[in-house]
């Protein structure tokens, strides 16, 4: 018991070292989406879809509730494989979005203990298939470009891990188009 005690701290711990780096970065907008993909059997040392942890899922969720008030962003929740990756959002996003919502509900054994989580501290969520998001975090290798805008830019911070977690951090840009004699500035 010591030592999951000892893995939530750390997590917290971690997870507010990247929040202060994402904060810190000028890489957030109000308004702009924020995907995250998680999965907790990685965080707590375990193989991806083996050790899902809805109490490692709880430190998470605080961490990324203080960035979404902080920076005004709408946070998406990829569900894992079972559930084709589909995203747990807030119904607000859904409609300011026009994203398709579709019928499921994320549990830990078919939408990981991350989305399943989010689903049930929301107020108004709602699950869809895809988004365009304009940033993300990817907490043990859970793949998530599938939901960035076309150009990602990995971000590279300090903090490399949450908890045993791989830590990747991408934010999007535009296309950049035109050639040699255009001006993007």
């Amino acid at each position: 018991m010591d030592g999951q005690l000892d893995l939530k701290q750390q997590v917290g711990e971690d997870m507010k070292a990247i929040i202060h780096e994402w904060l810190a970065s000028g890489h957030l907008r109000a308004g702009d989406v924020f995907v995250v993909g998680c999965s907790t059997s990685e965080v707590v040392g375990e193989r991806i879809g083996t050790s899902g942890s809805e109490e490692i899922a709880a430190v998470l969720f605080e961490a990324l509730a203080s960035l979404q008030a902080e920076a005004g962003v709408a946070v998406a929740f990829q569900c894992c494989e079972h559930l084709n990756r589909a995203l747990v959002v807030d119904k607000a996003t859904q409609n300011k979005h026009n994203l398709e919502e579709v019928s499921a509900i994320p549990v830990p054994e078919a939408g990981g203990s991350m989305a399943s989580y989010a689903y049930k501290q929301m107020e108004n969520p709602a699950v869809v298939e895809t988004i365009r998001a304009d940033s993300g975090i990817d907490i043990g290798d859970t793949m998530i470009g599938m939901h960035l805008q076309p150009v990602a830019v990995p971000l590279r911070f300090e903090q490399r891990m949450i908890g045993n977690a791989r830590v990747t951090a991408a934010r999007t840009r535009p296309k950049l188009i035109g050639g040699k004699r255009a001006v993007y500035d």
